[in-house]
């Protein structure tokens, strides 16, 4: 269905407003779908994105700047996420030997099991893409990439 179908507007300022509405409301598309499969798991979209930052350094520790840096969404609080996961176990932390102002998280035992079992399971949110086809995708991420590298 087209933006102008979805939200009842057939009429935008211009092609820079509907393409900025469009994106808008497919972002919050994807993360509606997307909440449910994640919160099905007991963690949300951005514990599994800590979490696959830890794992892309395990068995090293990473610090919270590391987290941060890292993390899709800028806007969240990392200190916060980190002590949810810790809570779940799905983490550790523990004071740096070298740094003592400074965090090793490392990602547990039960933390990689999670991202084991969800590995498999994500492929049902990729699926949300099969409409496109293969240079369809290359497409999209091209242009979603020169946009950005435009903006900054």
């Amino acid at each position: 269905m087209r933006i102008e179908e979805e939200i009842s507007q057939e009429k935008f300022l211009n092609q820079n407003h509907k393409t900025l509405v469009n994106l808008l409301y497919t972002h919050s598309f994807l993360i509606n779908r997307m909440a449910g499969f994640f919160k099905s798991r007991g963690i949300t979209r951005q514990q599994f994105n800590v979490l696959r930052i830890l794992r892309g350094q395990y068995p090293n520790s990473a610090n919270l700047n590391l987290i941060k840096d890292r993390m899709m969404d800028k806007m969240s609080d990392a200190s916060r996420i980190v002590e949810r996961l810790r809570l779940k176990k799905l983490i550790s932390r523990k004071q740096s030997r070298s740094d003592r102002r400074e965090v090793e998280i490392v990602i547990s035992q039960e933390g990689l099991a999670l991202l084991e079992k969800m590995d498999t399971e994500i492929k049902e949110i990729y699926k949300l893409f099969d409409s496109l086809s293969p240079n369809e995708l290359l497409k999209l991420n091209e242009l979603l990439d020169k946009f950005r590298n435009g903006v900054k």
